[in-house]
């Protein structure tokens, strides 16, 4: 007989199953709620999700491979997406992600060295209209030049 020693993150997904129910289609929100409170889902927390809801660990792991807003691997405190559509590319884009790359001294996918920001390309934002665009956390921000975008990130550093 396995034994599972029970931890804060196990009582959590346990949480999140019983309010979202142990179906497929309560993959995605019970996912979202552990990156939201754990800012990432950990390979224990996949396990233990898929343990839980009676699922492959691979089909959780996919879920969160497909989704760009979900990971697996720490991020930083803050998340800054910049949108990598063609509208925002036509919009300058380009100068854009220069002055964040030099503004944090990191690439996009990567993270500062003091954890507070992660830096990364996401799909459409849906402001196509106002690019270039950007998410800070939850927040949009539009029509975007490299000083705005800087400006911004310094009240974040």
């Amino acid at each position: 007989m396995l034994v599972f020693e029970k931890n804060a993150l196990s009582e959590d997904i346990e949480e999140f199953i019983l309010k979202f129910g142990a179906e497929r289609s309560a993959l995605l929100p019970i996912l979202q709620s552990v990156q939201r409170k754990h800012k990432y889902v950990s390979d224990f927390a996949q396990q233990e999700i898929a343990r839980l809801m009676n699922i492959h660990p691979v089909e959780v792991y996919s879920v969160i491979s497909f989704y760009s807003f979900l990971h697996s691997n720490p991020q930083g405190r803050n998340i800054v997406r910049l949108c990598q559509t063609i509208s925002c590319d036509m919009a300058g884009k380009i100068a854009v992600a220069d002055a964040i790359k030099r503004e944090l001294g990191i690439n996009f996918g990567e993270t500062t060295k003091d954890k507070r920001i992660t830096l990364e390309y996401t799909n459409c934002v849906g402001m196509c209209d106002q690019g270039p665009a950007m998410i800070v956390n939850e927040r949009v921000f539009t029509k975007l030049d490299p000083e705005k975008a800087v400006k911004i990130l310094s009240e974040i550093k």
